[in-house]
Parts: structure tokens; C-alpha cells; sequence
């Protein structure tokens, strides 16, 4: 059965007309558009070592962000929900705020390196407290990302869940983080806010991207980035 909130939007509803893909949309959301996370969605989530997230406050202003972790940092509860944990980092708390005003939130989990496939989740989203979580769910590692402590869960109930189709997602190689930069740049706090410094004759500039935008390198994801943001 699909959750109210699932529905399609009146403005999707108007475009496809409009567009004339009313009967293209019909197909996809009888085919792919699932209630609840399907044993492929789950195994999928489990491998995944990063997700982007989107949250909105009671004026509906939006606020897009990022989380990573080990693979299976996001915990498969059970077909019908999911939880990630909040760490220390910079104090704002920009998406768990949202979230006491507005429980809706979507998540895209995207597979850049195997499969190259997307996977969207949207439902409504609550915070508990470490304790809370493990009285109901004990199983959960205790240490999902190794040497952190969690300070919040943002607990989903799901809504509804769908692919995303593998057309024009940049293939991406893991590689290690390299233990100094090629160049000097601002630390992260000053990083938009500095002028850019100019390098100077003789200073090392970073090695050239391999050609191509289906074989671009990425540096292998930092296991416990800041989650507040």
C-alpha cells in the first residue's frame, strides 16, 4: 500500500501532462517505486560507505548535505526503516534541527565504483538518543564508525523507495587519501571565506585528472567525517 506522502505531487502530475509522459511515469511508478526496502535495496544500502541527504525546515528552506561512514553506516532495521548516527562536528546541526521542525526527509545512496546505480529514499525522520535506540534495536554495532560516538540517531520511517538510473553517473576509483596535499590551501573553516592564494613558481600543483569524465579518481572517503551538517 502506498504511504499518502508517497503519492505523486500535483506539479508532477501537471509536467507529465504537459510533457506528454504521463503513461512513461504511470510505468515507473507501478515498476519501481516500492513501499518498503525490497532484500536488493537492503543488500544495496548495506555496501554503501556514503549517502546524500535533504532536509527542509517548517518554512520549507531546504538544506542538502552528506554522511559517511563505513559500508552499512546507514543500519537496514527492518523493510520499513532505517537509521544513521549523528557525530560531533561543527555545532550547527543544520539537519537534525530540520528535522524537529519537518520530519520529511529523502536520501540518495549511489553506487559510483560496482554497479553504477542510485537508490532514493524518502520518509519522515526522528532523533533518539543512543540508550533509546539499543533498548529497541540491540543488535546495531556499537562501534560504527570506529574511535566516534554517536550523539544523536536520525531514526526513518520510509515512505517509499526507487531507483536511479544509471545514465550519466561519472564512474569513480577509490583511491587512498594522500598524507599531505600537493599544494597549500586554507584550512576547512577558511577555505570560503580566504582569498584564494595564488602558487607561486616552484610550488607543486596537483596531478592532472585523468582524461575523460567517466574515469575520473576520487579520494577514498574519510570513515568519520563530521555529521552535523
Amino acid at each position: 500500500m502506498t504511504h499518502p506522502d508517497a503519492a505523486p505531487s500535483q506539479g508532477e502530475r501537471l509536467l507529465q501532462a504537459h510533457l506528454g509522459t504521463s503513461e512513461r511515469a504511470d510505468a515507473f511508478y507501478d515498476r519501481q517505486v516500492h513501499p518498503h526496502l525490497t532484500p536488493p535495496m537492503r543488500d544495496f544500502i548495506g555496501r554503501q560507505s556514503m549517502v546524500f541527504l535533504s532536509t527542509a525546515d517548517a518554512r520549507g528552506h531546504c538544506d542538502a548535505t552528506f554522511r559517511a561512514g563505513p559500508p552499512g553506516f546507514v543500519t537496514v532495521l527492518d523493510e520499513h526503516t532505517l537509521a544513521y548516527p549523528e557525530y560531533r562536528g561543527n555545532g550547527v546541526l543544520a539537519s537534525a534541527g530540520n528535522i524537529t521542525e519537518n520530519p520529511h526527509i529523502g536520501l540518495l545512496f549511489m553506487d559510483f565504483t560496482r554497479d553504477h546505480i542510485g537508490l532514493h529514499v524518502n520518509g519522515s525522520a526522528r532523533l533518539l538518543g543512543e540508550q533509546e535506540l539499543r533498548a529497541a534495536h540491540p543488535w546495531i554495532p556499537v562501534d560504527p564508525a570506529p574511535g566516534r560516538q554517536a550523539v544523536l540517531w536520525t531514526y526513518i520511517t520510509l515512505h517509499e523507495a526507487y531507483v536511479h538510473c544509471s545514465k550519466h553517473i561519472p564512474h569513480l576509483e577509490p583511491a587512498p587519501r594522500p598524507l599531505r596535499l600537493t599544494r597549500a590551501r586554507p584550512r576547512d573553516p577558511d577555505y570560503f571565506t580566504e582569498p584564494v592564494a595564488v602558487p607561486t613558481t616552484g610550488e607543486a600543483e596537483p596531478a592532472p585528472a585523468p582524461a575523460g569524465p567517466a574515469h575520473a579518481r576520487a579520494a577514498e572517503l574519510p570513515l568519520t567525517g563530521s555529521h552535523e551538517h
